[in-house]
């Protein structure tokens, strides 16, 4: 047994001895954990449950458990951005995986099933909105799993470095990381959607070629990422979470997968306001099938 003991200053707790930010317990997630980015969306999960035994919040990030057609499940909204994934991911991990009480990893670890529902834009013309996508790859570019040293393995070089070769990638930018989903997840609950290379971008508008008032640094990566594919998987879409879900989630021992909606397509200009009943059979088939 590991009997490392975590110092307050890393393992951060609050008044209550939960964690700091999730504000949860040991023994409060279930196995299968649904993440998503917007708060209100907690709710329109959680209506579905059977009975629901838990709610949490603090600082935005809102919590609720329950079970669903017997099925205990924990749905968290994250909020936007791989910052929060950093904190959210982590949390997750020590409520099953460290004593808050002693502060010392369990003896034996436990292993989640983490998906993230989520909307996209789609990059290929023949994806368009209202499909659902799985992110079989996704390409961080975001930068943030640089900082962690520890099992880098979950990294998919080849991929990674077909992706800056054939990007010829920008060495000011962020070092791009790429990993796969996990695929027991891919075959249970994404067998009839997109396969998808996925871009993880640290912003909503620069990151993803949006300029508005100031000007690109490179005006030509959205022309040149739809031509890349690995093993005939091709890029699809952006978003701001997947990269560090997986990195993370993989890194930490868990199961992992991001599905989405597509709400906009980048290469037509369109733009879909009203996605709410494509989301909710997005929901309703993750609940049924994690």
């Amino acid at each position: 047994m590991n009997n490392q003991k975590f110092a307050a200053s890393e393992l951060v707790l609050a008044p209550d001895n939960s964690l700091y930010h999730l504000r949860l317990n040991n023994n409060e997630i279930a196995e299968k954990v649904i993440l998503v980015g917007e708060p209100e969306r907690v709710e329109k999960i959680s209506y579905k449950f059977d009975n629901i035994t838990l709610k949490r919040e603090n600082r935005g990030l809102i919590t609720h458990c329950g079970t669903y057609k017997g099925k205990l499940i924990s749905v968290i909204a994250t909020g936007m951005g791989t910052g929060n994934i950093d904190i959210v991911l982590t949390e997750l991990d020590a409520a099953v995986n460290i004593n808050l009480k002693t502060k010392q990893p369990f003896e034996n670890t436990r292993q989640l099933d983490i998906v993230r529902i989520g909307t996209c834009g789609s990059m290929q013309k023949n994806i368009d909105c209202n499909e659902f996508v799985a992110s079989q790859y996704v390409i961080g570019i975001d930068g943030t799993f640089d900082f962690y040293a520890d099992d880098k393995e979950v990294v998919n070089k080849d991929l990674t470095n077909r992706f800056m070769y054939f990007m010829n990638w920008n060495k000011d930018f962020a070092k791009p990381y790429a990993v796969d989903a996990s695929e027991n997840l891919l075959k249970s609950i994404a067998f009839d959607m997109h396969r998808a290379i996925t871009i993880t971008a640290p912003g909503f508008f620069a990151p993803q070629g949006r300029s508005l008032r100031l000007n690109l640094a490179d005006n030509t990566i959205n022309n040149r990422l739809p031509l890349f594919s690995y093993k005939n998987i091709p890029v699809v879409n952006y978003e701001m979470e997947t990269s560090l879900t997986y990195a993370l989630g993989r890194a930490l021992g868990h199961n992992v997968l991001t599905v989405c909606c597509v709400v906009a397509n980048r290469v037509k200009g369109e733009f879909l306001e009203d996605y709410a009943e494509k989301m909710d059979i997005l929901i309703n088939n993750v609940l049924n099938r994690i």
